[in-house]
């Protein structure tokens, strides 16, 4: 496989769907010669490469078929067709209770899952320290693991992943029962990892993370591959899917005259057809054109267009809205986000009660956002949106994405991505 840790080919994960248990009981003692199943396509002819020391990422909605492929990687099922080859050593933290007995104590199970990774009793011995320290649990580790709390549970769990010195680790979506201290204990892990080149594949619906982290992104959709590509452009495709605006092929459960061929092209068309420019920047647009962002611009404290704003100083985010249909009450929206995709802030007139009525058609309103920009020295992206509710469906009437990039200019940058503006005194103490 050369450079390729993982490499999936037209994998297929076809489950069976009875009406009623004796159904089940019927097809398997042979009694029946009618069909009594429908089929549930959970992976459709899902193909992708993991380089070796790429961290990379699966997005997707709720079964979609992320912790199916990161099974049937580490073999705890079988596809029903394609292939997966695997190159490298696998540690894989799936799901709380995967591989380890409840009955058992934290370090029976910590012998356990060694043994089952291929290791002897003396190389667990001697990464026995780095296991606890790790995990950080105390005394705990000699109680039976059913009496653990899911945080401490997870603490364990992926100490040992890490410390069983693998070459490809997976992780589903089991680090967010972790409080927050372990959760920045566990990336840090990830990049040390990096840095070794060893290989990580993450499921996570935390997409701050997904954009930090990840080199490449995954994004599936009811058992089809969506596309694979940048954290930034897949993250923007996954938040279309979830507003209903992309155009999804039809899965082999929906539509069986579909050839794998018909598919492909149509997942080709639309991320072909989805990108549209504005200005300089490349904007990913879409919505049900109800309102249509018009214009967008950014004024400084003196009242002047530009893209690149003082830290400190006050500036204003500006929107013009033409309305094509009358609308109960439209919000208006934007977010900053980094050249990576991370989003850092924004708000709405719903957030800010700043505006609740309804509008007529042929309307056109000016929107201006007024802050401080507080944001460190750098290049971020705004993202703009006109969205509301019919009844209780959220509507996306027009969304703009990475439409406009602005530049803070600072002469003084602090840890992270705000300055908390501190005013700091140091005075000799008093001694009693």
């Amino acid at each position: 496989m050369g450079e390729i840790a993982i490499a999936a080919e037209k994998v297929c994960k076809v489950y069976k769907l009875y009406d009623k248990p004796k159904d089940r009981m019927f097809e398997a003692l042979g009694l029946t010669k009618k069909k009594k199943y429908t089929e549930h396509f959970a992976l459709s002819d899902v193909s992708f490469n993991v380089k070796q020391g790429e961290c990379v990422g699966i997005i997707g909605t709720n079964g979609s078929g992320k912790s199916t492929i990161l099974k049937i990687i580490t073999g705890v099922l079988n596809p029903t067709s394609g292939t997966v080859k695997v190159d490298g050593r696998i540690s894989a933290l799936l799901e709380l209770g995967a591989g380890f007995n409840q009955e058992y104590s934290g370090m029976e199970n910590i012998y356990l899952n060694g043994t089952m990774n291929g290791f002897t009793e003396q190389e667990i011995d001697a990464r026995m320290q780095d296991i606890l320290d790790f995990a950080d649990i105390g005394d705990y580790v000699y109680q039976p693991v059913k009496t653990y709390s899911s945080g401490m549970f997870v603490r364990l769990a992926f100490s040992v992943a890490i410390n069983i010195d693998p070459e490809i680790l997976i992780v589903d979506e089991a680090l967010s029962v972790g409080d927050v201290f372990f959760q920045a204990k566990c990336y840090h892990k990830f990049e040390e990892f990096k840095k070794m080149g060893k290989t990580i594949m993450i499921v996570s619906h935390d997409l701050s993370s997904i954009a930090k982290y990840c080199d490449r992104v995954i994004l599936l959709n009811q058992g089809i591959k969506l596309g694979e590509g940048a954290p930034k452009e897949m993250i923007d495709d996954f938040k279309r899917v979830l507003v209903g605006q992309y155009e999804l092929p039809a899965s082999k459960s929906e539509q069986s005259l579909l050839n794998d061929a018909d598919v492909q092209e149509a997942v080709e068309k639309d991320i072909a057809s989805k990108k549209k420019s504005k200005d300089a920047v490349n904007t990913l647009e879409y919505g049900t054109q109800e309102a249509e962002i018009e214009e967008f611009y950014i004024l400084d404290d003196r009242g002047i267009r530009t893209n690149a704003v003082i830290k400190g100083a006050q500036f204003s985010i500006h929107m013009r809205v033409r309305f094509n249909n009358d609308l109960p009450a439209p919000i208006f929206a934007f977010s900053i986000k980094t050249a990576k995709g991370t989003e850092i802030t924004g708000t709405n007139t719903m957030f800010e009660k700043a505006f609740l009525e309804p509008v007529k058609a042929g309307a056109v309103k000016e929107v201006c956002f007024t802050q401080k920009m507080s944001l460190q020295g750098g290049s971020y992206l705004i993202s703009f949106g006109v969205t509301g509710y019919n009844g209780n469906d959220f509507q996306v009437y027009h969304r703009l994405y990475d439409a406009l990039d602005v530049t803070v200019i600072s002469d003084k940058d602090t840890v992270g991505y705000y300055d908390m503006d501190s005013k700091v005194t140091v005075t000799d103490a008093k001694m009693e």
